[in-house]
């Protein structure tokens, strides 16, 4: 599926995604490829059932056979039959700054990746396509380096306290000062988690009698936080516009169920860029339909802050949109600015409100001041407050290498999931068996990368996710991208037809809406 939209009215620029069908050959191997997976797992289990193979899985003891099982089945299935075979894809140990390259420790398994033993040796120089350094701030030199450096050294390495007790530090006043300003918010406020920005604020701002619109892809953050907070819940489909807005009528004209008592609050949950699919939120036609039906919008920039816009504000720079039209704006220190925690950033009575009754405000211990002193160095490199254009450069390098990988990838005949201007460039590799394949024949070549499967895409999308840095030179890309195109040329992983068929949502206008049926 390819779309392309150039409105005037709502986009300032072009957008484009691709997200090519999946061959019918293709699919039907992946399937097949599951079934003869599933069959030798029924086999297998037989096998250690009756003592002939040694069953290494956790299991319930003896005399607990009758209790209700501890392990659900078949995800437990699937973990000992399926993930077990392609474990050592994952969790690989690195022994450096996750930086351009890093040094990962080499370990072998003799029992199928039930048990990994380390050789001793290091394999250096790793090109890493993995990170989510998109920036490159994740360095062991350079002005960020040194300030937390210094900052460890003056304020120690932990807290020991929550903000609303000891925990509260002029380095933390600062830092949200300086994120408000960046954003071009009012106020903001940080937490030491990204993850529990999300699950732990999303029940401060909604409840029960309230409703919350999802997106069927969006975090697991976002949605355990929506799950916790007792509202009702609705997803609708992955950046179709037509999808929320027949909830939005749905909702409005049928209230709540039973009672049909209007809804307390409606609230839109987005993602700036999807991870795993690397498209970008439709976000000026949301914002049209948030107003249009009154509801409120909370933003997700986990990703999409510093790797996107002119100035690395993210997915509202990106379309020119202003910030006040976004109610709650979430993004995560872990990624551009390579540091840990997260902040959400709005007008000053809803972060007045958060610092009272948010969960992750008045129980979670305060952000590390070296992690803070490297988030405050990172975001005045990338506004230019340090005295340099370092941080203008790095988004524009940034942006130069995702267009230039992308379209290498795309001229090899892989399908590529996402929209051109996304760091996060998924490569589809489908049937199971080319998960750790691909991975293992990666790492053979020097490279580094992330592969994905099952439960975390659907199951016949398996892929590799590459992310993309500043921090990567011409050179480096253009040796991953020559590893890439021999491994799927031995892998037979170039699926790609060029048939590109179009997205059965539109551009938004007055009438699209009114005469589309979902």
């Amino acid at each position: 599926i390819n779309h392309i939209v150039h409105n005037g009215g709502l986009y300032k620029r072009p957008f484009n995604e691709a997200f090519e069908e999946t061959p019918m050959l293709v699919a039907v191997l992946t399937y097949v490829g599951y079934g003869v997976l599933t069959l030798f797992g029924y086999l297998r289990d037989f096998m250690r059932q009756w003592k002939i193979e040694k069953c290494q899985n956790a299991t319930e003891r003896e005399e607990q056979k009758d209790f209700v099982p501890l392990y659900q089945d078949f995800e437990n299935f699937y973990n000992r039959n399926l993930y077990m075979r392609i474990r050592d894809s994952w969790n690989r140990p690195i022994c450096s700054v996750p930086g351009a390259k890093v040094d990962m420790m080499e370990r072998v398994s003799h029992d199928y990746n039930w048990t990994f033993t380390y050789t001793g040796r290091v394999i250096k120089d790793i090109i890493n396509m993995g990170s989510y350094n998109y920036l490159g701030f994740a360095q062991k030199a350079g002005a960020c380096q040194e300030a937390a450096a210094k900052v460890l050294s003056q304020y120690g390495a932990g807290v020991c306290s929550s903000r609303q007790e000891m925990g509260n530090l002029d380095k933390h006043e600062e830092l949200e000062k300086l994120v408000a300003r960046f954003l071009g918010v009012e106020s903001a406020m940080a937490y030491g988690m990204g993850f529990a920005t999300n699950s732990m604020n999303i029940p401060a701002l909604v409840g029960k009698g309230c409703l919350i619109l999802s997106d069927e892809l969006n975090h697991a953050s976002l949605v355990l936080g929506a799950r916790l907070s007792g509202a009702t819940i609705r997803i609708f489909k992955h950046n179709n516009m037509q999808s929320l807005e027949k909830l939005l009528k749905d909702a409005i004209v049928h209230g709540q169920p039973r009672t049909r008592r209007p809804w307390k609050k409606i609230l839109i949950l987005v993602e700036g860029i999807y991870s795993m699919e690397g498209s970008i939120v439709r976000l000026p036609e949301v914002i049209a339909l948030k107003k249009k039906y009154k509801s409120y919008l909370y933003l997700d920039e986990a990703h999409s802050i510093g790797a996107l816009g002119p100035g690395g504000r993210g997915v509202v720079e990106y379309f020119g949109l202003s910030p006040e039209d976004v109610d709650v704006m979430m993004g995560t220190f872990t990624k551009s600015f390579g540091a840990a925690g997260g902040y959400i950033g709005g007008k000053k009575e809803l972060i007045d409100y958060l610092r009272t009754y948010s969960h992750s405000a008045a129980y979670a211990t305060s952000m590390s001041p070296p992690v803070v002193e490297q988030i405050i160095t990172s975001v005045k490199c990338i506004m230019g407050e340090d005295g340099t254009t370092i941080g203008e450069a790095r988004v524009q390098q940034l942006a130069e290498n995702t267009r230039y990988f992308r379209r290498r990838l795309k001229e090899m005949g892989f399908i590529i999931y996402g929209n051109e201007d996304s760091p996060v460039v998924p490569l589809m590799l489908y049937m199971p068996a080319k998960i750790g394949a691909f991975g293992r024949e990666m790492l053979k070549r020097n490279i580094g990368v992330v592969v994905v499967g099952f439960p975390a895409t659907p199951i016949i999308e398996s892929r590799a996710r590459f992310c993309l840095s500043a921090a990567h030179t011409k050179e480096m890309l253009d040796t991953a991208l020559k590893e890439i195109n021999e491994v799927g040329d031995l892998l037979q992983l170039k699926y790609s037809r060029r048939r590109l068929v179009p997205l059965l949502d539109r551009p938004f206008d007055e009438t699209t809406y009114e005469e589309t049926e979902d």
